[in-house]
């Protein structure tokens, strides 16, 4: 089990709020999340600037000092429980590949019995890349296999639904293999960013989605307090496991819901087994 943030924006803007200051920010959330945090920033037309740190991030002063520094219209953020693989670099999230970010939140069921049948769903030049003994570094990689097998070039612009349904499909081959039936499935909030497109899906955890970031107070879009609805564009995409704040402006993503905003920060929401399903019928 592990805690993850994700803040897209239109213009940069500092998260010190969300990840240190905030009634339950990350850092106070680090205290029962202890093994490590990780803290990702996106320069314009770059790929991701990352930080990692191996101990709880409530006293690890690097947290606050990385935290304090980051200024940007694309962040992502993660603090680790511990479930599998070691407390060591090359299982701290997020991971990377070029642009693309990956942070997960959840345990894949049984993982040891299934590692190797989970790996042979992996593009052998993605496969060689895994460093670590992760269930989610593997799951990254199969995001990665699937989005390429779209049509979609890994790097340069992404299709908001090519990635929303890269993430489907490593839902419904990951539940294929590991999920048992009468008993709890794997649980698999993933959150992903090229630093423009940013999609989270949510199951068996929770996820909370907000269009007022702590670190402004805007929601300049629209007068009402509901959540945003599909084509409505953004000024501000923040995505959190927990509330960050008792304010009512956080809303609870559905289970087994993907959601996310494009290049141009317009919101998007699917059901994974209606994306999934379109997979299984042939190419987009």
């Amino acid at each position: 089990m592990c805690r993850l943030f994700g803040f897209r924006s239109s213009v940069p803007t500092a998260v010190h709020p969300s990840l240190v200051t905030e009634k339950n920010s990350l850092l106070q959330q680090s205290r029962e999340h202890k093994d490590g945090w990780g803290i990702a920033a996106y320069p314009v037309g770059d790929s991701p600037s990352v930080a990692h740190g191996l101990g709880p991030a409530h006293c690890d002063p690097d947290f606050e000092r990385v935290s304090s520094q980051v200024s940007s219209r694309t962040v992502v953020a993660h603090i680790r429980l511990a479930s599998v693989g070691s407390v060591e670099r090359c299982n701290a999230h997020p991971f990377t590949h070029g642009r693309w970010c990956f942070v997960h939140n959840g345990t894949l069921k049984n993982f040891a019995l299934h590692q190797k049948s989970l790996e042979g769903l992996i593009r052998e030049d993605l496969r060689v890349r895994i460093q670590g003994a992760t269930d989610s570094e593997r799951c990254f990689y199969l995001f990665l296999t699937r989005l390429s097998e779209q049509r979609q070039c890994l790097v340069g612009p992404a299709c908001v639904e090519k990635v929303a349904r890269a993430l489907a499909e490593t839902m419904g081959l990951v539940a294929a293999i590991t999920d048992m039936p009468g008993q709890d499935g794997s649980s698999m909030n993933f959150l992903v960013t090229n630093g423009d497109v940013m999609v989270a899906t949510r199951r068996n955890r929770t996820l909370f989605l907000s269009d007022t970031a702590p670190e402004t107070g805007r929601c300049a879009h629209r007068a009402n307090a509901g959540p945003p609805r599909p084509g409505t564009r953004l000024e501000q995409f923040v995505l959190a496991s927990e509330r960050l704040s008792g304010e009512d402006h956080w809303h609870q993503v559905g289970e087994d819901e993907i959601i996310g905003v494009d290049n141009n920060l317009v919101f998007h929401q699917w059901k994974v087994q209606e994306l999934y399903a379109r997979a299984l019928s042939g190419p987009p």
